[in-house]
């Protein structure tokens, strides 16, 4: 319980940092976050990238969806599987057409795209509330992204404001960590 009061407060810090950001300095970070990761070894290399679709608070990097398909990556996006209450990744050859409001009203692959099991990505773009320098992430609390990343055995690169990082992020065990933090300023290794 201690843990969890723990990362409650934390999630309230973080949001109450994010609610503070302009939606153009929230445009141009995503902006600086996506140059920054295109001049990544592990992103160059990756053949299949999972992304994900942002939330009002989160980085956008839909752009850099668009310009992957185009250059020839296999792209998913995770969609809610109602039945099972988890993520499943799913392709996405099409934005335009491919995408539809789902759970949660997050834009989500419909359920007619083909399935790609998780642990055949490369590369999976993650988001959070918060990380830190040991690759620790803090989700919005219900666990779905865990389970998802829990099957990844390609590279998980957490994707951040500047604002997000915290000094420590508290822990359970079906925590995953990431490999990569890529921030508007930096993308840093976690020491394994």
């Amino acid at each position: 319980m201690e843990i969890q009061n723990a990362k409650s407060v934390l999630r309230w810090k973080i949001r109450a940092r994010l609610e503070k950001m302009s939606s153009d300095e929230r445009a141009a970070f995503s902006t600086e976050i996506s140059a920054r990761l295109k001049e990544q070894p592990f992103w160059k290399s990756a053949a299949s990238v999972l992304f994900f679709s942002p939330l009002p608070d989160e980085a956008n990097l839909w752009p850099l969806l668009v310009e992957s398909l185009a250059a020839g990556k296999i792209c998913g996006l995770p969609q809610f599987d109602a039945a099972a209450q988890d993520y499943v990744a799913r392709r996405v050859q099409d934005p335009q057409n491919d995408i539809v409001t789902g759970q949660f009203w997050i834009p989500e692959p419909r359920p007619d795209c083909a399935e790609i099991p998780a642990d055949t990505f490369e590369l999976v773009l993650v988001p959070g509330v918060a990380f830190d320098l040991k690759g620790r992430r803090l989700g919005r609390g219900r666990g779905f992204f865990d389970r998802l990343l829990a099957d990844i055995r390609g590279l998980k690169c957490g994707i951040a404001f500047e604002l997000q990082m915290a000094n420590e992020i508290p822990t359970e065990a079906h925590d995953i960590r990431m490999d990569f933090i890529l921030t508007p300023t930096r993308c840093v290794e976690i020491e394994k």
